[in-house]
């Protein structure tokens, strides 16, 4: 008998991927061993201490639960499978699981004057996962294509669009972030809000 979806076992294996690393970002967000807390103002202060980590954890889990619905969005294209989408998938879902040790670097330093480098490697991220999306849609539309027709075909080439731009767009931020890490992070953090806005009001097929 025939499997009615022949990328199930793919889908089914990125989902736990993607749950796996959602997961990981808050094992970060934690009360530093050394803290002393023996009154209220002090408890209070420590959770002023995390801010900076709960930002990052926020940001990133946004990215990656954009990223999976973008995904899941992106499967409903394809009817059929190849060895290079599988691998482009694995390249895809390493961008995803390196995800948690920038977000925690970004959490430890993001306010000091070491910032740079943490946001340098979290813009690099970014870049990244767009080189994912780049393969995966260059390897579902051709050489030949797993493209499900016309439309589906149109909608693909539109996100290969904008991964490229946005390879242009986090390469550039990778090399601001070494004199402005802080308005990088900002920027950062600004374009993702608008994809889960757009996404939140995107209707659904």
């Amino acid at each position: 008998m025939a499997e009615s979806n022949p990328n199930a076992r793919l889908e089914t294996f990125c989902d736990g991927v993607f749950a796996i690393a959602l997961t990981l970002l808050i094992i970060d967000i934690k009360i530093p061993v050394g803290e002393s807390i023996a009154s209220t103002n002090d408890l209070w202060l420590a959770l002023e201490h995390l801010l900076p980590r709960i930002f990052a954890f926020l940001l990133s889990f946004v990215i990656i639960f954009i990223t999976w619905v973008n995904h899941h969005n992106a499967l409903k294209l394809v009817n059929r499978s190849s060895s290079a989408f599988i691998y482009a998938n694995g390249f895809l879902l390493l961008s995803v699981v390196i995800m948690p040790f920038p977000t925690a670097l970004l959490g430890e330093t993001l306010f000091t004057d070491h910032a740079a480098p943490a946001v340098v490697l979290y813009a690099v991220v970014d870049g990244l996962q767009a080189i994912g999306w780049i393969l995966m849609i260059k390897a579902a539309l051709k050489p030949k294509s797993l493209i499900r027709n016309a439309r589906s075909a149109a909608v693909a080439r539109g996100n290969l669009r904008n991964a490229y731009i946005a390879v242009i767009i986090y390469t550039v931020f990778a090399l601001l972030a070494v004199w402005f890490p802080l308005a990088v992070a900002f920027l950062i953090t600004v374009i993702w809000a608008a994809w889960l806005i757009i996404g939140i009001n995107l209707k659904s097929e």
